[in-house]
């Protein structure tokens, strides 16, 4: 196990910059998910790291040694590719052994670490198979089984589960964590989906356009967002955010409710943000009245989509209402205490909504 640093770290392309300067440190054991949209530049740290895309500027430190210059084999790391890059004319045990034979390892202690691997994952009865006659969560094993043979340091994991279906995706984030738990292993991690780094991380690296935009656990990022970015990109559905201005002491949402607010504003223009599970259905407080406009049901729960008097969409979990259909007029209380306020730059505002 080892832990990462990263200092001042950029890449370019020319004259184009696609990380910005910045600083990381990733602790030793710790699973570090990098979250963001497509094109933030997520995948080109992970490849940094890993010694496959050259630094532009500053320092990658890996277990206390600045490695900008070693070789991927020497940084003490093993990397998990989205298309699993498997040897299709080979077998799952030779596969899974490869990297041993090449740095000329004796058969048995080859044998030993496939047959550990290969137990860890629960692939033994696969071993003799090729790729061609495995499924898709089947070939990701034997690609996380070939980096865990090497007994790295640090582990990446670079998109594994986005070419599986959605079931076999959820199974795959469960053992991945059981797989973290069992080897307490430095995991860094990249996806886009923030399911998955919700589900799978100690410390979420929120990113856009090349920056760190925050950098918290996942309840940390989930109950205190820095910014609407942040707010908007981490929760499924995502955070409603209402236009709004301040007004003596309280805060007029476009909308139509009034909410007193403690603190005083520094801008004209504002936006609160209330999470789909913060709305009361039939309960005290401020109301806002929606037009249904589709109805999600989802077995254990159900989301109403709909559209608010001043043309805005909005996301309310609806658990036990089970009367409502498109077009119905609905009544909804804002459970105040939970509302987040933002100047409408995105930046968080330390106001919270008064008692």
């Amino acid at each position: 196990m080892a832990s990462v640093e990263l200092k001042n770290v950029s890449k370019s392309y020319g004259s184009l910059e696609v990380i910005d300067t910045l600083n990381l440190s990733i602790a030793d054991g710790s699973f570090t998910v990098f979250v963001g949209p497509s094109g933030c530049g997520k995948s080109t740290l992970l490849r940094m790291v890993a010694g496959l895309e050259p630094i532009s500027k500053g320092d990658v430190i890996i277990d206390g040694r600045r490695v900008n210059d070693a070789d991927p084999i020497q940084r003490g790391i093993a990397m998990v590719f989205q298309n699993y890059a498997l040897y299709p004319h080979m077998t799952v045990e030779q596969n899974i052994g490869f990297s041993l034979r090449m740095a000329k390892l004796d058969k048995p202690a080859i044998a030993q670490r496939v047959a550990a691997a290969a137990a860890t994952l629960q692939i033994e009865p696969l071993l003799k198979r090729r790729p061609a006659q495995l499924s898709g969560g089947q070939r990701q094993r034997v690609a996380i089984g070939r980096a865990i043979v090497r007994n790295p340091e640090v582990f990446l994991f670079d998109e594994p589960l986005s070419n599986l279906d959605a079931e076999l995706r959820v199974s795959m984030r469960v053992e991945i964590a059981k797989l973290h738990n069992t080897l307490k292993s430095t995991m860094i991690y990249v996806t886009h989906d923030q399911t998955e780094a919700m589900t799978l991380a100690d410390q979420i690296v929120v990113m856009r356009a090349g920056k760190i935009e925050q950098v918290g656990t996942p309840d940390g990022l989930y109950e205190d967002p820095q910014n609407l970015f942040v707010a908007g990109f981490i929760g499924s559905p995502r955070m409603n955010f209402l236009r709004a201005s301040p007004s003596n002491g309280s805060v007029q949402l476009e909308a139509g409710p009034t909410l007193a607010i403690s603190g005083a504003p520094s801008t004209q223009d504002m936006v609160v943000g209330i999470r789909p599970e913060h709305f009361v259905f039939g309960g005290d407080g401020p109301q806002l009245t929606i037009t249904a406009d589709v109805i999600e049901n989802l077995g254990g729960t159900r989301y109403l989509y709909g559209t608010t008097k001043s043309g805005e969409a909005l996301i309310v979990e609806a658990r036990e209402q089970t009367g409502i259909t498109s077009g119905d007029q609905v009544s909804v209380g804002l459970r105040t205490e939970r509302a987040l306020f933002f100047e409408s730059s995105g930046q968080r505002l330390k106001l919270s909504a008064a008692s």
